[in-house]
């Protein structure tokens, strides 16, 4: 299993993005990307001005600090889109034109509601990739209490169901697992 993790990061999202094949001119969505957008705004810059980064949240609030930081860090290639992932479809995120979609420390919100996952297939092209990086199942000093988190074991059972193929897994950090599904 690779570790991915960096110096005092708890996710090393570069370095999680780039092993996941993040290059310029691509599309990424980041659902639940919440108010630091810190896989968002790493995507920004590795996608380039000729890529598009979806930073999804249900918190307006996190969306304005996203597109704050965006727009200090000069990323002008960055989407905010307010949703609920509860709601299928209700991201408006064209079907099809997303090469990554990103959930990360999400899942664990939500455990068995698939529309998490559809919504991610909805908007993959063939081909694409979803990221799933969420807490580890043991009592840590950070995130959720262990009872609430989602295991692998559920997270490939859930992308399964639904035609993803997993491709990888991999420690993303101290606290969290890393895995890679293909939509067939």
């Amino acid at each position: 299993m690779v570790y991915l993790s960096g110096g005092n990061e708890l996710l090393a999202a570069e370095k999680i993005l780039k092993n996941l094949g993040v290059k310029q001119g691509q599309t990424v969505s980041d659902l639940g990307c919440g108010g630091v957008g810190h896989f968002s705004l790493q995507a920004g810059s590795l996608v380039g001005p000729s890529g598009l980064v979806y930073a999804v949240d249900i918190l307006r609030s996190a969306l304005s600090n996203v597109a704050n930081r965006a727009r200090l860090e000069g990323l002008k290639n960055i989407k905010t889109v307010w949703s609920n992932l509860e709601v299928p479809g209700a991201t408006k995120i064209p079907a099809e034109k997303v090469d990554y979609v990103l959930l990360i420390n999400i899942l664990f919100h939500t455990k068995d509601d698939p529309t998490i996952i559809e919504e991610s297939i909805r908007e993959l092209k063939h081909g694409g990739k979803v990221l799933v990086v969420d807490w580890i199942n043991s009592a840590t000093p950070l995130g959720p209490p262990a009872e609430d988190r989602i295991t692998p074991k559920q997270v490939q059972k859930l992308a399964s169901a639904h035609n993803l193929k997993l491709v990888e897994k991999f420690s993303a950090g101290h606290y969290h697992y890393g895995l890679i599904f293909s939509k067939q």
